[in-house]
């Protein structure tokens, strides 16, 4: 008979305690828990385990049986009371500097009738594919896999959609095959609609960050976003001025077009923490027009990104 002491020494230096096996006469059977590992680190494990099994004399069939832990993702929501405020650049760019600072960060591009993440993450006319009914995130330049309803429609086909079809669509983006992905940044459609009720109630965010421009009318459906979360019990982790302040690049004076300083006074008002302001810059909007985010690079336009990436990063190592 064979001895399983041996059988567990040969599996122990390639999957540890992931590993567990029995041996029934000359059958090994083997429980292999894959929690985390992408497909190719799922095969690539498989493969070697039942190599090693096979190598063990008295061995004459190996069966493995691969099985996982659902990974309880932090999903963090990013929203706007009102479309037109830079709402989806703060999301790609949050997602990049997260993922710098160490989280493990998927992309959920949720503006269904606008997907615009596919233009800022460089991977424009890309598909995902789907494996077990699950759609598989497409790869980015930037280690963020991302999935986006404009990666499943032709770029110039009108989303003529009700809620409940958003919201479907919706659940299925989020519910994908992540993999090892500990966060995703989501980025909602502006409003207060159908889409964002459905997301909150079944996905239940760890927090939301808020994007509005300094101007009063931003400011105003901002306020009803925070709202929206705040009776919803999630958590408003902070607000975002964006396309605060204009330096010219012939003369180098600062001018503020949208106004300065609404959204802060705002954060002071409601007591949320103000994340930081985002001029509006030039370099930014080429970048991201370019699928280059700036939180990807080192310019000084990235510096504004870096900081908003470091204070959410806090408030999730905190324990929120």
């Amino acid at each position: 008979m064979t001895d399983i002491a041996a059988l567990n020494a040969a599996l122990d230096p390639i999957a540890g305690k992931r590993a567990t096996a029995r041996i029934e006469g000359d059958k090994a059977s083997i429980f292999l828990d894959v929690t985390g590992l992408d497909e190719a680190g799922r095969e690539a494990m498989e493969a070697d385990v039942r190599a090693a099994a096979e190598g063990i004399p008295g061995i004459a069939t190996v069966r493995i049986a691969l099985t996982s832990q659902r990974t309880r993702r932090l999903l963090i929501a990013v929203a706007s009371g009102k479309g037109g405020v830079g709402k989806s650049t703060v999301s790609a760019n949050l997602a990049i500097g997260l993922q710098a600072l160490g989280r493990r960060v998927g992309l959920v591009d949720a503006d269904i009738y606008g997907p615009s993440q596919p233009t800022l993450m460089g991977v424009q006319g890309s598909r995902p594919t789907a494996k077990d009914k699950l759609l598989e995130p497409v790869a980015t330049p930037y280690g963020v896999p991302l999935l986006s309803m404009g990666q499943l429609v032709a770029p110039d086909q009108a989303i003529a959609w009700r809620g409940p079809m958003a919201a479907n669509a919706l659940g299925q983006l989020i519910d994908a095959d992540w993999a090892a992905q500990d966060t995703l940044v989501i980025d909602l459609p502006p409003g207060t609609g159908d889409v964002q009720l459905s997301m909150i109630q079944k996905h239940k965010p760890a927090g939301a960050v808020i994007v509005s421009t300094p101007q009063d009318l931003a400011l105003i459906d901002a306020r009803r976003a925070i709202d929206l979360f705040a009776k919803a019990g999630v958590p408003v982790i902070g607000i975002i001025e964006n396309m605060a302040g204009y330096i010219c690049p012939h003369c180098g004076e600062v001018s503020d077009p949208f106004g300065r300083g609404g959204a802060e006074a705002a954060a002071e008002e409601l007591g949320i923490e103000f994340l930081g302001r985002i001029p509006l810059d030039m370099a930014i909007r080429s970048a991201s027009d370019a699928g280059v985010p700036p939180a990807s690079g080192n310019g000084v336009e990235s510096l504004a990104f870096s900081g908003i990436a470091q204070r959410v990063f806090h408030w999730i190592e905190q324990g929120r």
